[in-house]
């Protein structure tokens, strides 16, 4: 089983940043990718940025050129480093990790981006 747990959410004026965290814990197999999704009141679950074990990156659109995404080499821990904030970015982050078995997610972390 893997266990996934974020921190570094919170409240932040526009054009603000924020860095969020989350380490996995447990039996992770190789290759993976771990992701962030974002999920707004009355809108669907949506992917924001996810890397793989063999460093391939991908973003949404929405948040090119403003967020990166990182992990400690092939280890457990992903970064999202959130710049230029917008108040459209408010949402609840979760951090998931998918190893071809299973899709494993995280409780989520709330993003609150004020005008």
């Amino acid at each position: 089983q893997v266990q996934l747990v974020e921190s570094g959410g919170g409240l932040v004026q526009a054009g603000g940043s924020l860095r969020l965290s989350c380490a996995a814990s447990g039996t992770i197999f190789s290759p993976n990718a771990m992701n962030w999704y974002r999920q707004a009141p009355g809108n669907q679950r949506e992917l924001v940025a996810g890397i793989t074990t063999g460093g391939s990156i991908n973003y949404a659109d929405s948040v090119k050129g403003r967020f990166a995404i990182s992990r400690d080499g092939a280890g457990p821990t992903v970064y999202l480093q959130m710049n230029s904030l917008k108040p459209e970015d408010t949402a609840v982050y979760y951090c998931n990790l998918f190893d071809s078995r299973k899709s494993y997610w995280g409780q989520g972390t709330q993003v609150t981006v004020s005008s």
